[in-house]
């Protein structure tokens, strides 16, 4: 594995002590205030608009902060730790101090089954500690991967760390980053590797100090939902860039992750070639011999950035495939708010399922043109699908899951197409054991900024036919409440046992039956209609073919009886010819 120790912003160590750099250009002076030195040390300013020095005989623990030249103290952008938080002094952190001992390989794509948590949420210590004394229990039951939301320091105790300012460093309350080191190398320990969701999109509202320290840093010539975009391509573009593509580098060397989830990449902005994501994937494939997994969140559809070469991505591994969420879920609940009224055809079940993408560039009417492309030449593996995820659950106004939703029977069918799926599936904490609990949106936010997101998570539903009375409004959980997020916190001790080993049976039956097929499906899959949510779908991989009969409905679905090995099922798929309501058959050809 390739060693990085120098990055372009924040501080290396070198022999001898440790190099600051920061990126200024529209600052004439800096300097570097170290805690425990009576006066701050002068900083070079370069062409490029960096500054630095060089301190002797400093290492790792020192708390800093850089004093820009109308004596204003900023901490470090690039900073590795926030003890104090996002507000306070930044502590240089040795990347080569932590004894690894490991000897992970990496694991092959084909072989994950993911597990997104939030690690404040997931454990009732919240920690990094924490969630390493659940992996035995992860590895039970049959996770091969999990995917951690962003852990980049943010503004406040509590969060779901999309709105990181710190990132990278980890967020104080999860632990400090040698505890991260220890929680991935003991996740490898137990077979499993870990992925973390990264967000260059924007930065959150409080801590960032970019705007005062770098305002190259953005550009007003592209908007977002979070205000100016990042300067990707603009004058002077070149260190912004570089920030992002090593902060990814900086996450996969020295934690030893196996990947990295791309947060809404829709709401990138970049008319360069290539473009920050093409840059990104390209350094990380140059960069690393063993499995990498890139994934993207994109609203877009663009089958492009997951095209394969001799079987290897050349890009990105993955996508999280929202077109199977909708279609299965319209199909269990029957909702046609929003996005869900793109999604009631039975056509689209079948195509999500065997293509990937549903919308492959048709028109949405929700979006009111057309959406995605073709992506029937991708393999399945080019897909994550999922029940339920942390957007899907908490961006509903009460956070309520699929479970607290439709019945047992009907999220155990939902559950059988999903996890034996050759699309990598997903699970999201909790719901191998139809977990309850709510997960809505929560913050730790002060005055204006705190009243001013509670304000516009009102205001998002009350768009909707629901919420149209104030009343409706303000039953509404606040999110910057403690108890918004102590309700989302999974309770270890309501486990369902039933579903937990059916999901349990479920993933047995993948890892005996269909990982063994995945690498010989090179393309997607055919499907046929069988009735009112009801398909067929096949998939050929090499002589063999792997066949899903489901009916996701209330009404009895028959089909032509081909031959073929049963190798799971749930629901009444046991006559021939016919499917129970809420019945699902998986079988080899």
């Amino acid at each position: 594995m390739a060693k990085f120790r120098h990055w372009s912003h924040g501080p290396s160590f070198e022999s001898g002590g440790v190099r600051f750099r920061v990126w200024a250009p529209a600052e004439a002076r800096v300097s570097l205030a170290l805690e425990g030195r009576p006066a701050p040390l002068p900083m070079a300013r370069g062409d490029d608009g960096f500054f630095e020095t060089f301190v002797p005989d400093l290492g790792g623990g020192a708390r800093y902060r850089f004093v820009l030249a109308d004596g204003t103290l900023v901490p470090d952008p690039a900073s590795r730790f926030q003890p104090d938080g996002v507000h306070g002094a930044s502590e240089t952190v040795d990347p080569g101090a932590y004894a690894w001992s490991e000897r992970w390989a990496g694991l092959a794509w084909e072989d994950v089954v993911l597990y997104e948590l939030h690690l404040g949420a997931f454990t009732r210590a919240g920690t990094f500690d924490g969630a390493t004394e659940m992996l035995d229990y992860l590895a039970a039951l049959g996770v091969t991967a999990v995917e951690l939301m962003p852990v980049a320091a943010f503004g406040g105790r509590r969060g779901w760390g999309y709105d990181g300012v710190g990132l990278y460093a980890t967020h104080a309350g999860y632990g400090r980053p040698e505890r991260f080191k220890a929680f991935v190398e003991a996740a490898h320990g137990h077979g499993i590797a870990v992925l973390l969701d990264v967000v260059y999109n924007h930065f959150g509202p409080d801590g960032n100090y970019l705007p005062r320290v770098a305002p190259d840093f953005f550009t007003g010539r592209h908007a977002t939902p979070w205000g100016d975009g990042i300067n990707y391509d603009g004058a002077n573009a070149r260190p912004a860039r570089d920030f992002i593509i090593e902060n990814a580098l900086s996450w996969l060397d020295e934690f030893h992750l196996d990947g990295l989830r791309l947060d809404a990449v829709h709401a990138i902005h970049d008319d360069s070639r290539p473009d920050i994501l093409d840059e990104l994937a390209a350094r990380v494939r140059a960069e690393f011999d063993r499995p990498v997994h890139l994934l993207l969140e994109n609203e877009n559809n663009e089958p492009d950035r997951l095209r394969r070469e001799d079987g290897r991505p050349t890009r990105y591994t993955a996508q999280w495939n929202d077109d199977v969420h909708h279609v299965l879920h319209v199909a269990a609940t029957s909702q046609q708010t929003g996005y869900y009224a793109d999604y009631g055809e039975t056509a689209l079940i079948g195509r999500a399922l065997a293509e990937g993408f549903a919308y492959q560039g048709e028109f949405s009417r929700h979006r009111g043109g057309p959406r995605g492309a073709p992506s029937a030449d991708l393999p399945p593996s080019a897909f994550v699908a999922f029940l339920q995820n942390h957007d899907q659950i908490g961006n509903r106004a009460f956070g309520d899951r699929l479970s607290a939703l439709v019945p047992p029977a009907t999220l155990r069918a939902l559950a059988g197409v999903v996890l034996l799926l050759p699309q990598i599936p997903m699970l999201f904490m909790g719901e191998e054991w139809g977990a309850k609990e709510p997960f809505l949106f929560f913050c730790d936010f002060d005055g204006d900024l705190a009243a001013a997101v509670r304000e516009g998570r009102r205001r998002e539903f009350a768009r909707f036919p629901e919420f149209a009375d104030p009343d409706s409004v303000a039953r509404i959980p606040d999110p910057l409440a403690e108890a918004t997020f102590l309700a989302a916190k999974l309770d270890w001790t309501a486990i369902d046992a039933e579903h937990l080993a059916f999901t349990r049976e479920a993933l047995a039956a993948r890892r005996k039956y269909v990982r063994p097929l995945i690498g010989d499906i090179a393309r997607a899959g055919t499907w046929l209609e069988l009735g009112e949510r009801a398909v067929r779908v096949a998939w050929t991989a090499g002589e063999r073919r792997l066949v899903l009969l489901a009916n996701l409905g209330e009404r009895p679905a028959t089909f032509a009886e081909a031959p073929g090995v049963e190798i799971w099922r749930c629901g009444d798929a046991s006559e021939p010819g016919a499917l129970g309501p809420w019945s699902v058959r998986w079988s080899l050809e």
